[in-house]
């Protein structure tokens, strides 16, 4: 069974848009977006909150997930967050 190494997850800036990112330690990064030490997209649009994340095994996965959700329209994106709610 292959472990969770990179995290892949869409932020809800205090402005209403979504920002896509990937990490290796979830918590630390929304913390740091937070404080505004994260993407600079996402400086002066706090607070941020973790509305959607998903693990995977590579870095490669991790890249190539991130980019895909990223393209997605914005009706897509909140498609992608209301399903994950609802499973979990």
């Amino acid at each position: 069974m292959e472990s969770v190494l990179y995290h892949v997850y869409i932020l809800r800036c205090g402005d209403g848009t979504y920002y896509t990112g990937q990490t290796t330690d979830l918590d630390k990064r929304v913390i740091a977006h937070n404080r505004g030490t994260g993407a600079r997209y996402t400086r002066g649009r706090g607070p941020v909150q973790l509305v959607y994340h998903v693990g995977v095994a590579t870095l490669r996965e991790a890249f190539i997930l991130e980019r895909r959700i990223k393209r997605m329209p914005r009706a897509g994106k909140e498609k992608l967050i209301a399903t994950a709610q609802t499973v979990s």
